[in-house]
């Protein structure tokens, strides 16, 4: 994963942790997260990918360089649990569809969970198999991260 440069909330301490989730369109997910009590920080940004440099918003719509539109969830888990951010983000997405969420169609769209601490995983592959015990077929992905680049400043809000 490249390094990031960004600006840490004054409410970050040491027992800040981050998710990254792909739901679709960054924005509404982007959204939906900041409304949540214990989320620090969100942004919107462009997950996994093939190694590029800072793709650019066009060239994650071209369908060429497989990244997410997602966004990277800075939250305090002694206010909220992983458990509860995951089973949140089920609650906004449609799991059944590859590749599209509404009427976002595109690779960009799939559907993911990424992390940065293989921690995690145990948490997050407890409520993906709940999840896809539900929905049939299932197309959600859940992966260790390789990459995470911000999205353009414009699309920060």
């Amino acid at each position: 994963m490249k390094p990031l440069t960004t600006n840490h909330s004054e409410h970050e301490t040491s027992l800040t942790k981050e998710i990254y989730f792909a739901g679709g369109c960054f924005w509404g997910t982007e959204k939906y997260f900041k409304s949540i009590p214990g989320v620090i920080n969100v942004a919107v940004g462009y997950a996994q990918g093939h190694e590029l440099e800072a793709p650019s918003y066009e060239q994650v719509c071209s369908g060429t360089t497989g990244c997410r539109e997602a966004v990277r969830v800075r939250y305090n888990p002694d206010i909220i649990s992983l458990d509860a951010l995951t089973l949140a983000f089920f609650h906004i997405i449609d799991p059944t569809l590859k590749n599209q969420q509404g009427n976002d169609i595109g690779e960009q769209y799939q559907t993911g969970i990424y992390y940065t601490d293989a921690a995690d995983a145990p948490a997050i592959d407890k409520i993906m198999a709940i999840e896809k015990a539900l929905h049939d077929p299932f197309s959600v992905e859940a992966e260790l991260l390789t990459d995470f680049y911000l999205a353009e400043e414009y699309h920060q809000s």
